[in-house]
């Protein structure tokens, strides 16, 4: 599975409206409003990186309200959460 991270930048006045068509396409799992740079930050999992370029030039780019994207391709997965639940025992505290 490939993770890429995708800042975007939308109109201020449409963010929630594109928050809500990002989360409509494929290969997009989460969409989150935030402060910073960037309006928004949508993670894109695709199988193969040839899917990269449909869902995020080819979709996310093309929504309405959508100004410009800054796309980080994850290259290994850090989760506190990952590592607590593969050293649990099933062993409550």
């Amino acid at each position: 599975m490939i993770t890429a991270i995708v800042l975007i930048t939308a109109d201020v006045d449409k963010i929630p409206e594109v928050a809500e068509a990002i989360t409509e396409i494929e290969g997009v799992t989460e969409v989150y409003s935030v402060t910073g740079d960037a309006d928004l930050i949508a993670m894109v999992r695709v199988r193969e990186h040839e899917q990269l370029h449909g869902v995020i030039a080819g979709t996310l780019n093309k929504v309405r309200g959508v100004r410009g994207t800054s796309t980080h391709i994850a290259f290994r997965t850090y989760s506190r959460h990952d590592l607590e639940a593969a050293f649990s025992l099933g062993i409550e505290d």
